[in-house]
């Protein structure tokens, strides 16, 4: 693990489509993933998204959640 700025890690969407920012919610300090309410899948059956994880240094990556 880095140390300092560099250790220290934030996380936030980048990208989610509409019925997903309904249903799941991104914890910016630890980057879980939850869930806001029950899953409807009469809605869809499936979410997608987009998570961003920064570090204090200004390095960046992208993961794609489906």
């Amino acid at each position: 693990a880095d140390e300092g700025l560099n250790g220290i890690v934030k996380y936030s969407l980048k990208k989610i489509i509409e019925k997903a920012s309904k249903v799941l919610y991104l914890d910016s300090e630890t980057g879980a993933i939850t869930l806001s309410r029950s899953f409807d899948f009469e809605e869809g059956d499936s979410y997608e998204l987009e998570v961003q994880a920064r570090d204090g240094g200004g390095l960046f990556d992208n993961a794609k959640v489906v």
